[in-house]
Formats: C-alpha cells, sequence, structure tokens
C-alpha cells in the first residue's frame, strides 16, 4: 500500500452566476472521497442555510479575533462580509476515513493566499458561457435589487479577469461536460509530477514503491 501524501487540495473559484454550487455538489455526490470545506462568514445566513453545514456564521468580532490567532488559511472581505478558510476544516479532513481530498469554494483573493502557503494545491476558475448568460443567471435568482444585481456583475466582470491565477478553466455552458472536466482535473491533481516524485525516487533507490 502506498503511503506517500495523496490527499488533494481543489480551490474551485468563479463569479456568481456561473454554476460553482451545482458544480461542487455534483463532486460531492459522485465522489465521495472528497469532503468540503465549511468557510467562516460575518454575513447573515440565507433561507435554507444551516450553520456548520453551509457556512461557520460568526459575527465581525469573532471573525477578526479569529484573524488574530492565526486561525484562517485564507480570508477576505466580499461585498461588505468576511470570509475565511480555517486550518482547522483541512485537519478534520486528513482524519476523515476515505477522505482523501478537499473542495474550497472561495474566490480569487483566497485563491491567491492560499496558492502562496500550500505548494502543490490545484486550482480550477468556471467561466459561464457568455455575459450576456451570466447575467440572466443573476437576474434570475429573483432575490436582488437591481443596484445589488449591477453591483455583482461588474464584480464578476473583475473575477474574470484574474483568471489566469489558476491552474484550469472550465466553462460551464453545459453542466455534465463542466463536471467531467472537473473530475478529470481531480485525477491529474493526483498525477502531478510533484506529488508523485517521491515515488520515483524510491523506485530508483530501493526498486519499490514506499
Amino acid at each position: 500500500m502506498n503511503t506517500y501524501d495523496d490527499f488533494l487540495l481543489l480551490v474551485l473559484s468563479s463569479p456568481s452566476g456561473a454554476g460553482k454550487t451545482t458544480l461542487t455538489r455534483m463532486l460531492l455526490e459522485r465522489c465521495p472521497e472528497l469532503r468540503f470545506s465549511v468557510s467562516h462568514t460575518t454575513r447573515p445566513p440565507r433561507a435554507k442555510e444551516t450553520d456548520g453545514s453551509d457556512y461557520h456564521f460568526v459575527d465581525r468580532s469573532r471573525f477578526l479575533q479569529l484573524v488574530d490567532q492565526g486561525a484562517f488559511l485564507e480570508w477576505a472581505e466580499v461585498h461588505g462580509n468576511l470570509y475565511g478558510t480555517s486550518t482547522a476544516e483541512i485537519v478534520r479532513a486528513r482524519a476523515t476515513p476515505g477522505c482523501t481530498g478537499m473542495i474550497f469554494d472561495i474566490d480569487y483573493q483566497g485563491a491567491r493566499q492560499i496558492k502562496s502557503k500550500v505548494a502543490d494545491v490545484v486550482t480550477a476558475f468556471l467561466l459561464p458561457p457568455s455575459m450576456q448568460e451570466l447575467e440572466r443567471r443573476l437576474r434570475g435568482r429573483a432575490s436582488e435589487t437591481e443596484e445589488t444585481l449591477q453591483r455583482r456583475f461588474a464584480t464578476a466582470q473583475r473575477e474574470i479577469e484574474h483568471y489566469a491565477l489558476f491552474d484550469y478553466v472550465v466553462v460551464n455552458d453545459d453542466v455534465q461536460r463542466a463536471f467531467d472536466e472537473l473530475r478529470s482535473i481531480v485525477v491529474a491533481g493526483r498525477a502531478r509530477r510533484e506529488r508523485r516524485a517521491s515515488l520515483a525516487e524510491s523506485l530508483l533507490r530501493t526498486g519499490r514503491l514506499p
């Protein structure tokens, strides 16, 4: 049995409305070896959101206290709310039997922070098929004011400008095809040379895998 570290950290990022939530759910349902990283946030829960499952909901003072304690692998302020990924999430996932990877649903700011701290993290950015379709999806939510919608649309354009920070870019014009590409990224990520170099070195030294 191989003893090398095969635990994969996968960052998924996209502008709001590009289908990231749907594709993350599909990955978790069809790839039971993966776990979802539950972020901390200062925004209030939305309808049907559960504390500890969708987010860890905390007030601003508690969030900043955690920042001071160095509890976050990454954190950022988005639309006036604070979001952060706790290092404890990774510790819990690694201790879960059968878990060999973790999905992070974060923006480009968080992705940049994680990449600066974790050498072998795999990052993917989801694109909508068009800006017109993105606007249609945002309007279809029917929960945004026109002012909020326009702000989110402008933010989406700025987020797309940071696509070059990511290892992979997936166009979500067809959900099944986008899922297939993301699943392939998970498989390819595990086989990266940097992650498997210790196997080759072991073969050269001892003639067998560790």
